[in-house]
Parts: C-alpha cells; sequence; structure tokens
C-alpha cells in the first residue's frame, strides 16, 4: 500500500510521526557511518544509484536522510511504511523539513564518525545539525568516479561490521520499530534464521517470529510472545478461557494503550500467555467497546 507525502503537511502524517518517534530507539552500528540521499524506487537499495553506493558502503552502517520520514537506518529498508512511501525527490527542503531531518539525524549520529556522501539539502541538513563530517561529493555528483573514489577511500579507514552482527542488528532494529522500548527481547544473539522469503526465526527449536517481507514486519509465535510478554509489551488482557480464533472486545479487561490496529498483540490470562494474534482496534476501544472484534488471533493454546 503506497503512503503518498506530496506535502509539506506529510511531515506530521501518523505513519510520518511513528516512524520519527521509534527511530529515537535505534542506535548505529560500528565506529562510524556513512550517511546517503535518498532515491524515488523503494526499497532504496533495488535503485540504480544506491546499488552502485552499496559497493563501497556495504561494510558500515548505512543511513539514508530523507522526507517526510527523516532517517532510515539501512537495516530498516524493506520496512513499511518506508519501503512503500510516494514523494517527489527534488532535493529542495522547506526549514520545517530540514529542521526534523536535522534533529533527528543528530540524535541518531550521537559520537559517531560520519561520512556524509550527500550534495544540496541533504549537505546543508549535516552541515547545519552535525558538529563534524567528511564530505565526499567533491564534485556535487555523488555517482562520479571521483566522488565514488573518494567515498570507498574514506569507508576503508574504517573496521568492518561482520554479516552476523548486521543480521542480528538489523533483526532487532525492526523489532524496537515494531513493538516500541524493549522490543529488541524477541531477537536473542544465537539465533537460527530459515526460509527464503518470508524469514522464520528460531530460538532453541521454537519459532520466535516470521519476519513478512511484504509489509518488513514480524508476525510473532506463542513462542515470542512469551518474551515480549515477560516486558508487558502489547498485552491484551482477558478473564475467560479462549475456545475460538477472534477475541471480542467485550472479553477485554485492559489493553496496552499504545496499542494501534494491524498491531502485532498477545493476550495473556492470569499471567498466562494463551494467544497471538493482530489488532482490529487500538487498545483503548477494545476496552471501551461493548461489541465488536477486538483480535484476530493467529495462534491460541489449545486444551
Amino acid at each position: 500500500m503506497k503512503v503518498l507525502c506530496s506535502t509539506e503537511e506529510s511531515l506530521y502524517r501518523p505513519e510520518a510521526l511513528r516512524w520519527r518517534k521509534r527511530m529515537r530507539l535505534l542506535n548505529p552500528l560500528g565506529e562510524g557511518l556513512v550517511i546517503l540521499p535518498c532515491s524515488m524506487k523503494k526499497p532504496y537499495s533495488h535503485s540504480k544509484s544506491h546499488q552502485i553506493f552499496r559497493k563501497a558502503t556495504r561494510p558500515i552502517q548505512e543511513v539514508i536522510l530523507t522526507s517526510p520520514f527523516g532517517i532510515c537506518p539501512r537495516e530498516m529498508e524493506n520496512t513499511y511504511p518506508i519501503q512503500s512511501y510516494d514523494v517527489t525527490t527534488t532535493g529542495d527542503w522547506s526549514n520545517e523539513e530540514m529542521r526534523l531531518v536535522g534533529e533527528l539525524l543528530k540524535d541518531y549520529v550521537t559520537d559517531k564518525k560520519v561520512i556524509a556522501h550527500v550534495t544540496g539539502a541533504y549537505r546543508k541538513v549535516c552541515e547545519e545539525y552535525l558538529d563534524e563530517a567528511i564530505y565526499t561529493c567533491k564534485d556535487g555528483k555523488p555517482l562520479s568516479p571521483s566522488s565514488m573514489n573518494e567515498l570507498k577511500q574514506e569507508v576503508k579507514k574504517f573496521d568492518k561490521i561482520s554479516p552476523r552482527e548486521k543480521l542480528i542488528k538489523g533483526l532487532r532494529s525492526i523489532a524496537l520499530y515494531q513493538f516500541g522500548k524493549d522490543g529488541e527481547v524477541l531477537i536473542p544473539s544465537d539465533i537460527q534464521i530459515k526460509g527464503r522469503y518470508n524469514k522464520r526465526i528460531f530460538h532453541e527449536n521454537e519459532q520466535l517470529a516470521t519476519l513478512l517481507m511484504d509489509t518488513g514486519l514480524f508476525a510473532i509465535s506463542l513462542a515470542g510472545g512469551k518474551l515480549l510478554a515477560g516486558k508487558d509489551i502489547k498485552i491484551v488482557e482477558i478473564d475467560f478461557e479462549l475456545k475460538t480464533n477472534t477475541l471480542f472486545s467485550p472479553g477485554v479487561i485492559h489493553a496496552d494503550e499504545n496499542i494501534v490496529p494491524r498491531d502485532e498483540v498477545i493476550i495473556r490470562r492470569n499471567g498466562e500467555v494463551v494467544g497471538v494474534g493482530k489488532s482490529i482496534l487500538s487498545g483503548e476501544e477494545m476496552v471501551r467497546a461493548s461489541k465488536g472484534v477486538a483480535v484476530r488471533i493467529r495462534h491460541r493454546i489449545k486444551k
């Protein structure tokens, strides 16, 4: 589903606000990072420009600047809504766009060393909001041979991040975005991954979740739900025995106020996880509503 972002008001779409808020939970991996411009094609790595960039930048942390979402660490580029928003990439940003992008970038970078392979408004943001950065677009053309050579030489100065480190970091970043603070508990360090398209996440022979490539988000299992329930994340409390795959609102006695429609949620009864599924209503609506479906259940404990 396309997210249309054609005016400055798009900065305040719920999807953009939620994205920027959750990006503040993430931190870059490694000793430094490279900043890149966005592209019209999504995910970014499918574009010709990013395929060229990645030949040089793949060994270290990459972050893409974009409006109205602010920043996109490379590991997040397949995640909804950043993988499907539609915006004209003119390179001209308003003062408000530059402020929101710049403040988010500054918080993300913290004290890391930065290579900024950007021009135009992207560079203005870096110059205004970062204390220090190495600029590698010497001729104003990011894809020119001289600019790319400069980028390659600077990237070589950083230690490479191992593929396994990047994998775990990427999955934990997605979990933080999807579930909020402490969401990375879903991804232990010794997980196994199976599947070519949708990625099934296993730990100690139990499947915790499936990373759905269509949305870049997790669908959790009962085992994954138990990990998240240990942190009281996305909990829906009931006081009856769950016997069907539909949970109606009158059966909900409490729900996490952070739940929004289409969230992955954990159903709990008397402290025990009894089901997981996808919310139809927000947490507040589930508690207040006197009728209607609250959660479509994917897995439940059957007795």
